[in-house]
């Protein structure tokens, strides 16, 4: 494994200026303490290759911007002779809302600088929201959090982590199929609603982003990640610790590649669809669960008797198996993270490569390991902040600014 893949934009400026200088190490101290946790300045001085006192400068100026806030270690915890380095924390009152609409609830949420959830509601739907009840319903949500959590935070934007195809260059929702949206502005109508800058993306590369930086991929430069939810199954690739987009931005449709022949009819009207044969619903009817109880669906998996309920445990988890091999044969990963109702259905056998992966190409495999997602419902909440957070970390002069 490699060093953690930085999934943010690069900052400007790097051998440019002495003010582009500034602003990109300024970046670069803030992407390490976010994304590393508590670093003393001597840990950042190592990192980073630069001086104490450019590191005592560059701190003292993100302090001043309110990003970060510094501590003393506890007496005791070094043998180092002379003055304690002082401990750099990324700051709790920066924060970013995040929201995830799905065909049965809509999840918001409020995540700190560090990927640290502060509180997440669901908010319960009847049938699939339309984006104008989206927007209302977030919108409601966001002010009850606020309400509690304004005074205490400073909000730099709002993350949507979408259950559809999203176009990367303006945040269009082209596609949602199990919402039955079509070429919906959600990000304009969120920032409207809420008067926050709103950005975008597909809900299933974002919580392959939080498990990247936060969770079971983190330090994993090539890594598959799978997903099921209550609006189907999504994913997203990083090869060579860059992530695999396609160029408008709909690259990594798994729940849409084929693993049934003359299978169920697919929203996007093909047949045999990974997502339309395996779905979160189906097995949670079959545990005798209501779709907000899916947190109690391995459990209740893993104990099932009941004939019919192995036969479909069977079904699912040899889709899941085709599925697996195939994008393990396409893009020969380290790592294939599982998550959502995916990795309930192994339960622990989650971690077994010859469980989930044993019909890939054998060298394709060698090196491979199989781990579920980490993070858990925590997922698509910080991987949406984390879409806010990038423009913070490439540039956060600029981004307060605003």
């Amino acid at each position: 494994m490699s060093t953690a893949p930085d999934l943010s934009p690069r900052p400007h400026g790097v051998g440019g200026t002495t003010e582009e200088l500034r602003r990109s190490n300024l970046a670069r101290i803030l992407g390490l303490v976010h994304r590393e946790g508590d670093l003393s300045r001597a840990e950042l001085t190592r990192l980073t290759g630069l001086n104490r006192s450019t590191i005592g400068g560059l701190v003292g100026e993100l302090r001043e911007l309110g990003l970060v806030f510094e501590s003393m270690p506890e007496s005791g915890g070094s043998n180092r002779a002379g003055r304690p380095s002082p401990i750099v924390h990324a700051s709790r009152q920066v924060a970013a809302i995040a929201v995830n609409p799905e065909v049965d609830a809509i999840h918001v949420g409020l995540v700190a600088l560090g990927g640290h959830v502060i509180e997440r509601v669901r908010v319960e739907t009847t049938g699939s929201p339309t984006s104008r009840q989206v927007v209302e319903m977030a919108r409601a949500a966001i002010a009850g959090l606020l309400a509690w959590h304004e005074a205490d935070l400073r909000i730099v934007g709002v993350g949507l982590a979408v259950p559809g195809l999203v176009r990367s260059s303006d945040g269009q929702v082209r596609s949602a199929d199990h919402l039955g949206w079509v070429d919906e502005p959600l990000t304009e109508m969120i920032a409207e609603a809420t008067g926050y800058r709103a950005v975008a993306a597909n809900a299933a590369q974002l919580g392959m982003r939080a498990e990247s930086v936060f969770g079971a991929g983190k330090g994993v430069d090539d890594l598959v990640y799978l997903i099921g939810g209550a609006s189907g199954i999504g994913g997203g690739v990083l090869t060579g610790g860059q992530l695999l987009t396609g160029s408008d931005g709909y690259a990594a449709e798994f729940g849409h590649t084929f693993v049934q022949s003359g299978g169920t009819l697919c929203t996007c009207g093909a047949n045999g669809c990974f997502e339309a044969e395996v779905t979160q619903g189906a097995l949670l009817a079959a545990a005798g669960l209501e779709p907000n109880e899916a947190d109690q669906l391995a459990e209740r998996l893993g104990r099932a008797s009941d004939p019919a309920v192995l036969a479909l445990l069977a079904h699912d988890r040899e889709l899941v198996r085709i599925a697996v091999k195939n994008a393990v044969n396409l893009f020969n990963p380290r790592l294939v993270v599982v998550g959502g109702f995916l990795a309930a259905l192994f339960g622990a056998a989650a971690t077994s490569v010859d469980g989930l992966a044993g019909e890939s190409i054998v060298t394709s495999r060698e090196s491979l390991q199989v781990a579920p997602a980490l993070l858990g419902p925590d997922q698509l909440m910080v991987g949406a902040a984390e879409l806010v957070f990038s423009e913070l970390l490439l540039d956060p002069v600029a981004i307060l600014s605003l």
